[in-house]
């Protein structure tokens, strides 16, 4: 990549940053309040008016500045014309809308610019607590503008792993001891960067996640080390016709061939 393409994800990046900024203010006028909520997939996912206010800022402040890029949102009608694009937002106005409704700090705004199926540029602000991750495909992850990585804890400690019990039940009796599993964290994309910036050593994700959720938190853990792979250890490839993911591990490069032996284990035991 040029350095005038590296030049111009870092003004996507800062385009991005401003979004999500903006739209984090409006969810977060709407925290604490009661907004009206309706329920979704046949009454298993709430959204509520926070989430389409947030939505409605992002789109308003983004497609009119790259009229040429796609658009693929959690709370926006899909539109097939992203398949056409090189370059698309993909964008959830709130992850983690259950622990925003639950008065839970830790939710967040999600945007990615996705090009060629990749991230290049990713951006996560959580309000309620004044965090704000970024990175873009050419320079470091930060939060709040201090460099971040993932943790450097040696195979044998303890493993802080955010992730379902019954993930966990599969696993070798031995790994299971070295394993910690942190409270549930409702954000699926707060979590990732809870691994990036070393505060987990990983988190396995239950199948149908989809492109909002993890887009902009793939590409900030791998600036800090990390990956986010499938069970077959592939990167996830993002703008294709079906958005849903299967079972996944986000983890240190360095955990990864250990989360993955235990996630086969349980596959085949």
């Amino acid at each position: 990549m040029s350095d005038i393409e590296a030049a111009g994800w870092q003004c996507d990046l800062d385009l991005i940053a401003d979004a999500a900024k903006q739209a984090g203010a409006v969810a977060l006028s709407f925290f604490h309040q009661s907004p009206e909520v309706w329920w979704k997939n046949e009454g298993r996912s709430p959204v509520s008016a926070a989430d389409f206010a947030a939505n409605e800022t992002l789109g308003s402040i983004l497609m009119p500045a790259r009229p040429e890029y796609g658009w693929l949102s959690e709370e926006t009608d899909d539109d097939p014309v992203r398949l056409e694009r090189e370059t698309v937002f993909v964008v959830d106005p709130i992850d983690g809308t259950r622990g925003f409704l639950a008065g839970m700090p830790t939710w967040c705004v999600s945007v990615a610019v996705v090009r060629n199926g990749r991230p290049v540029a990713g951006v996560l602000y959580a309000p309620a607590l004044d965090e704000l991750y970024l990175a873009q495909v050419h320079g470091p992850a930060l939060k709040n503008g201090v460099e971040i990585s993932v943790s450097n804890a040696g195979e044998h400690a303890i493993q802080r792993l955010a992730t379902a019990e019954e993930m966990l039940t599969g696993f070798e009796p031995g790994f299971r001891k070295t394993v910690e599993r942190v409270k549930h964290v409702p954000s699926l994309a707060y979590r990732l960067a809870m691994v990036a910036d070393g505060r987990l050593e990983g988190t396995l994700v239950k199948r149908d996640s989809h492109d909002w959720d993890l887009a902009a938190a793939d590409l900030i853990l791998e600036r800090a080390g990390g990956a986010l792979v499938d069970l077959a250890g592939d990167r996830l490839i993002y703008n294709r016709p079906s958005v849903s993911h299967g079972e996944l591990c986000g983890a240190p490069v360095a955990h990864m061939p250990a989360f993955l032996h235990q996630l086969s284990y349980r596959r085949d035991s």
